[in-house]
């Protein structure tokens, strides 16, 4: 059983760089999916999570797209300041909106679109998916932070104890709770939303706090807490074939 395996590059407007990204399958169901920490468009690939799901890429019931990150230039660049961090972030998430969602839509017309990543690819999935849920239907998140300026076991606060409107507003943790009635708040909660992360893992408090608050919210979804640490590939490629 073989699926369809395609590479892409364009240079980005947004971003000014070239941006690299690669689609697998024919059909179905539209899944951006975000690298780890600083990783590449073919990470996924690499730690066997499309291996993982070739049956149903080849079934046509869904259709990868991995995108590459910039996370050295955004919440990793160590040398800019935090507001800049946030700031490259922001041309980012406009490069996936303006350009990779278009780009998958030209290349497979079913409407149904899900965000998806392991690691700071699942904050990258849920986040993208919270600010802007007219553009999404589920978001998979697997052993995310959804706090990127918390500090824990070997997580560094990314924004130096830096906090300003742009940060707070790509903090899950933070704006979730604070979400009044609008309809981007009707739109979170027709989202299908779908948390895994393990027992022992030290982001699993961080996981808690943001289930309770969409609970508080009435954002219908679902928290999944896997045995032991379960922040490996080996663990990803069995939640995938569960949650996607």
């Amino acid at each position: 059983m073989s699926i369809a395996r395609h590479y892409h590059l364009w240079y980005s407007s947004a971003l000014r760089r070239e941006m690299e990204l690669l689609v697998f399958g024919h059909a179905g169901a539209r899944v951006i999916v975000f690298p780890t920490k600083a990783g590449r468009f073919f990470d996924y690939e690499n730690w066997g999570l499309v291996e993982a799901l070739k049956s149903k890429i080849a079934a046509g019931y869904i259709q990868l797209f991995c995108v590459d990150s910039v996370d050295a230039e955004s919440f990793y660049c160590d040398w800019c300041v935090p507001q800049d961090r946030a700031k490259r972030h922001l041309l980012y998430e406009h490069y996936i909106l303006n350009e990779v969602l278009p780009f998958s839509l030209h290349y497979n017309p079913n409407p149904f679109v899900i965000a998806h990543g392991c690691s700071l690819g699942a904050f990258h999935a849920l986040n993208i998916a919270f600010r802007h849920p007219q553009h999404f239907h589920k978001a998979v998140a697997l052993s995310g932070r959804y706090d990127l300026g918390l500090g824990v076991g070997s997580y560094r606060d990314l924004f130096d104890g830096y906090r300003d409107t742009l940060i707070q507003e790509n903090t899950p943790n933070a704006y979730i709770p604070s979400l009044k009635a609008s309809e981007r708040l009707s739109r979170i909660r027709e989202l299908e939303i779908i948390i895994a992360i393990g027992r022992d893992d030290v982001l699993l408090q961080n996981n808690l706090e943001l289930s309770q608050a969409m609970s508080r919210q009435n954002i219908r979804h679902h928290l999944y807490i896997w045995d032991e640490e379960a922040h490996r590939s080996r663990y990803w490629r069995q939640m995938v074939k569960h949650y996607l």
